[in-house]
């Protein structure tokens, strides 16, 4: 049982958007998972871990800094192991002794406290389809499926720099939160990707390309529609694409994973979840744009029929398992402890 102690007074309804992920299981939910493994203590004495209840950024907003460094370096005096949250595409480098679990970053920047959280997708063989789910064969070529914005359009490539030049003055003067990063444009950059796969007789690709965010939808009928096609899409083809988007993280990853299904990871200095435990060459297929082709093909003519079959199963365990929010926290928890 792993002890853990945060601030109660966050523990309230009008705090759980913003509060730390697994505070959710085992406070809001209760889930019997999560009380299984973890347990809130009343004394930080009595703890194995003190936990930031809500994420950095309110304390950043609210202008609460002083109390947010004050929770941290009492629990650091007493020698506990600290673990913050930082929300958003972008996250806050945050340079204190504790760890710091984040959506996304840049690997080369990144400090060895920053851990990254896997994003905690549904199962939607339980929501959205009414059938089980089934690996795919190896066909001749690969199969690769996308769908999502991607838009080859000059005024949309300057309203990104446009965006771009905002945000960064904004948080020039402190009034977006957020590390700052360098100019780009997901939605140009996913086209000249796709449109390579696509002019390609190596590869078979099934694509379908947004000008707007989920197909600019507005009632609860076209989000049903357009959700179901995107899944249809991913269980349909055995490779998927997953690009960055305007964080460097792929939230499209963990979906293809979930669907039990091989993701392509475009090279982006992306740093993934537990990578110092996790071999995930075992997993995805990686690359950059200048191999792309060739590391694709490449992959799957030196992959057996068996073996891509193996790696759709294991990739499906990985999100049943490992990358449920409560069994990730506890697998964190456990290999920074026994390793």
């Amino acid at each position: 049982m792993i002890k853990i102690y945060t601030d109660t007074n966050y523990l309230k309804p009008e705090f759980r958007k913003i509060i730390f992920p697994l505070l959710l299981d085992v406070h809001f939910t209760k889930s019997a998972l999560a009380l299984d493994h973890f347990l809130l203590v009343e004394t930080i004495e009595t703890c194995d871990v003190v936990i930031l209840p809500v994420a950095v950024n309110y304390y950043y907003k609210s202008k609460k800094k002083a109390a947010l460094h004050q929770f941290i370096d009492s629990a650091l005096a007493k020698n506990k192991k600290v673990w913050v949250y930082t929300a958003g595409d972008y996250g806050i480098t945050f340079r204190k002794d504790v760890t710091v679990f984040r959506l996304g970053g840049f690997a080369s920047k990144l400090t060895k406290n920053e851990a990254i959280l896997p994003s905690f997708v549904t199962d939607v063989y339980t929501t959205l389809f009414s059938h089980q789910w089934e690996p795919v064969a190896k066909s001749i070529t690969p199969q690769i499926g996308f769908v999502g914005q991607a838009n080859k359009s000059i005024f949309k490539l300057i309203k990104e720099f446009v965006l771009h030049i905002k945000l960064s003055f904004l948080k020039l003067f402190n009034v977006s939160l957020g590390d700052s990063q360098s100019f780009y444009p997901s939605s140009f950059k996913r086209y000249q990707i796709l449109k390579k796969l696509q002019d390609s007789d190596q590869i078979s690709t099934n694509f379908i390309l947004r000008k707007l965010y989920r197909a600019g939808v507005k009632t609860e009928d076209e989000k049903q529609h357009t959700t179901f096609e995107f899944f249809k899409n991913i269980e349909t083809n055995l490779y998927t694409v997953c690009i960055r988007g305007a964080g460097n993280f792929s939230v499209r990853l963990y979906e293809t994973l979930m669907m039990g299904r091989i993701p392509i990871i475009i090279n982006s200095d992306m740093k993934l979840p537990l990578e110092e435990y996790i071999n995930w060459k075992n997993h995805v297929v990686f690359t950059d744009a200048k191999n792309l082709v060739n590391d694709i093909v490449t992959f799957h003519n030196t992959h057996s029929e068996e073996r891509l079959l193996f790696i759709q199963q294991e990739n499906r365990k990985l999100m049943l398992g490992m990358f449920q929010r409560v069994n990730y926290f506890k697998a964190f928890y456990t290999f920074k402890n026994e390793f």
